[in-house]
């Protein structure tokens, strides 16, 4: 089990860390409204590798079965290696590359009128928090996973 949550939690954080790199690329000129919908979707392309990973253990190590609390074993902790790879490229994106990125969110936050509880934002923050999202998601996934791929 150890071996297919690393092969497919690395999978998925080189996946996040791949669409990171073409979001930086080809994502210049675009408002945060299309960024944050291309963010959701990295994370869940990056994420679909949870299926992957279940099925492989199922089909090739387990000998066709797996149980459902297996399933979502494997899968919350493919979310855990996927989430912190995720939330390193965050944080480099927001300490080094564009450091005034929480600073302009929130701006843009105030101009819509929707700065009312618009919090100070630390790179350390917001990568902590791409973790806990990327977990959340992750378990939803796993748990629709599991139910899909589950055999005794």
């Amino acid at each position: 089990m150890k071996h297919t949550v690393i092969t497919y939690g690395s999978y998925g954080a080189i996946t996040g860390f791949l669409i990171f790199i073409l979001h930086l690329a080809l994502g210049k000129g675009l408002d945060y409204g299309t960024l944050e919908v291309l963010g959701y979707v990295s994370i869940v392309v990056s994420l679909s590798f949870i299926y992957f990973g279940i099925k492989h253990y199922r089909d090739r190590i387990n000998n066709g079965s797996v149980s459902l609390g297996k399933a979502i074993l494997i899968g919350v902790l493919i979310s855990v290696l996927v989430g912190v790879g995720i939330a390193i490229a965050d944080f480099i994106y927001t300490a080094y590359i564009n450091p005034d990125f929480f600073k302009e969110y929130s701006q843009m936050l105030i101009n819509e009128g929707k700065g009312d509880d618009v919090i100070e934002m630390t790179s350390t923050m917001g990568a902590l928090f791409m973790l806990a999202l990327v977990i959340v998601i992750g378990f939803i996934i796993t748990i629709i996973s599991g139910v899909i791929l589950q055999r005794k």
